[in-house]
């Protein structure tokens, strides 16, 4: 990947030498030091001190990077609270870049809490009332015109980007829609990245698509720096969103479009409308699918009965919910049913009970595929919601039960002891966040199947002991499966996100385990994800060439995914 000029300083270049790359500069002093890219802090040369008039700017002492990174987290870690380690991270970040990716990378499991999911939720609530330093690119339903000047403002050429991830923070875990301090959501997804895939900082861009915001105490807040009037829908919103996608093909026509965290209509009629024009994905739907899909693969090696025969049972039929069942239903098609085949091994239940299509004209569009024969459920049982799971579960007898409706203790004793009844090795994965608010715990699952339960987790969750035996419970964490995944969408120069891409990502996460032993996890741990990101990228970006939508050839494909990523590394500051 070609590196383009650091956007906090106009004016440097990289340059290739036999001593590493060297960037170029007419920048000096205090202009180093509030560059982040730029900054190495105390870890300066001493030629680079004299050459970049750094001379009495730092301490005299030369430290290591390493040494930096001890510091660093000695004094993150005496930090009392989530929300105060997220506000240090961001300092640290808006300070020294190779600092802060180094520390992540080395914290991983740690920091991702920190970076991105609910802990981020929670500061983005204080967003608007803190001096934070602006990243990235915000864009205003209000103002359409701007938009190609607002990336011009950016310095990047056609060539100098590879990724762009957008939200209008509709929907962002936790917390609902906040406005336009859900930017933090775009700039920590982009950190992970980073962190655990090699996506060079200095190419890709997190941008936040401001429609408005119906949070009533936002549009109250005199201090809310966002559009000051309730969500735009319709066809102005669609407008803005075609504006949005014509202005960045035009200006970087190889960077991958990434969707994050909007509301699951916009969010499902976006995709549809521009995954077969360029490369794009909505990571809330694709990748919470792939690496469920990850977990049923790894489960299936133990159980032995194939995908294409498996019942599957969805409780939460939202975004997430409906986004695994397409996973798993691909796979199925791929695995030799027909699609009508494949459809009607699945089973969605939702606030209003199965989905049926006596409702039809209620759903929307990505759950009426999924809805049942109203003639197969005419004697079930009902009651005031429709059918409900219990019946569903009595009736359908599943091998594969699917938590993504947040509804705390949904699964009881008597439902996963009736599913246990009818299959050996019972696959149960709960996707809700937090622990608080998923359908069962695993010590629960696994008292009432005997431990013959398969399951995966949202959340981190401890190890369990039942019966003298040890059980780690993999989690079902996105940042396993999309860094490695847009990684190899990016060095293949792929033109499409294929499906065979992401099950091949799922494939490669799944490669990654060793499920013999009696409680292994069915996926990998996330303190190996950096070299997690490189068996998934390698697989994606060979389905993209075997599925003929590759730009870019290669020959060792794994060599070349761990040449072509970032390093957290200092490189020389050179003056001119």
């Amino acid at each position: 990947m070609k590196k383009r000029s650091i956007s906090s300083s106009p004016s440097a270049s990289p340059e290739k030498r036999r001593g590493g790359a060297a960037y170029k500069t007419k920048a000096r002093g205090l202009a180093i030091l509030n560059a982040p890219a730029m900054n190495k802090g105390t870890a300066f040369s001493a030629d680079e001190r004299r050459s970049l008039d750094l001379t009495g700017l730092l301490p005299p002492e030369i430290t290591t990077l390493a040494m930096q990174v001890k510091r660093a987290y000695l004094q993150y870690d005496r930090l009392a609270d989530r929300v105060t380690k997220n506000i240090y991270l961001t300092a640290l970040h808006d300070r020294n870049e190779v600092l802060f990716y180094r520390l992540f990378s080395e914290h991983l499991r740690e920091m991702i809490p920190i970076v991105n999911d609910l802990t981020v939720g929670r500061a983005m609530e204080q967003y608007h009332h803190e001096s934070r330093r602006p990243r990235g690119i915000y864009l205003s339903i209000n103002h359409i015109d701007s938009m190609a000047e607002s990336f011009a403002n950016f310095c990047a050429g056609p060539g100098d980007v590879d990724l762009i991830l957008a939200t209008d923070a509709e929907n962002i875990l936790g917390i609902g829609d906040w406005g336009i301090g859900g930017i933090e959501i775009s700039i920590g997804k982009l950190a992970i990245y980073t962190a655990a895939g090699g996506v060079d900082p200095t190419r890709a861009i997190p941008v936040m698509l401001d429609v408005g915001t119906n949070r009533q105490e936002l549009l109250d807040d005199p201090l809310y720096v966002g559009n000051r009037h309730p969500r735009i829908h319709g066809k102005q919103y669609d407008d803005f969103i075609d504006a949005y996608v014509t202005t960045v093909r035009r200006l970087f026509p190889n960077a991958v479009l990434q969707w994050e965290d909007f509301a699951p209509g916009n969010g499902r009629r976006i995709l549809s409308n521009y995954r077969e024009q360029f490369c794009t994905f909505n990571d809330d739907m694709q990748g919470t699918g792939a690496i469920t899909l990850a977990a049923t693969i790894s489960a299936i090696r133990i159980c032995g009965t194939p995908l294409r025969k498996q019942r599957v049972v969805v409780f939460g039929a939202g975004t997430a919910g409906v986004g695994v069942a397409d996973q798993l239903c691909q796979s199925m098609i791929r695995d030799g049913l027909t699609r009508a085949e494949a459809v009607s091994q699945f089973w969605l239940v939702d606030r209003q009970g199965l989905l049926t299509e006596e409702m039809s004209g209620d759903l929307p569009d990505f759950q009426s595929p999924y809805a049942r024969p109203t003639a197969e459920t005419r004697r079930w049982k009902r009651d005031d919601a429709g059918v409900g799971l219990a019946e569903v579960i009595h009736r359908v007898r599943p091998t594969i039960l699917i938590g993504a409706s947040a509804a705390s203790g949904s699964f009881t004793e008597p439902m996963i002891r009736e599913m246990a009844a009818h299959t050996e090795r019972p696959i149960i994965i709960l996707l809700s966040m937090p622990a608080s608010s998923a359908e069962a715990s695993p010590s629960e699952l696994l008292a009432w199947t005997d431990g013959r339960v398969l399951m995966a987790t949202g959340s981190a969750t401890q190890p369990e002991t039942y019966k003298g035996a040890t059980y780690v419970i993999a989690q079902t964490n996105n940042a396993l499966l999309y860094p490695g995944l847009v990684l190899g969408a990016i060095l293949s120069r792929a033109r499409f996100m294929t499906d065979g891409m992401f099950a091949a990502a799922a494939s490669a996460v799944s490669s990654l385990v060793t499920v013999r032993q009696t409680g292994a996890s069915l996926l990998p741990q996330i303190e190996d994800l950096r070299a997690v990101s490189v068996t998934v990228a390698a697989a994606v970006a060979d389905a993209a060439q075997g599925e003929g939508v590759a730009g870019a050839q290669f020959e060792d494909v794994a060599s070349y995914v761990q040449d072509a990523m970032w390093q957290p590394e200092y490189r020389r500051i050179q003056a001119t």
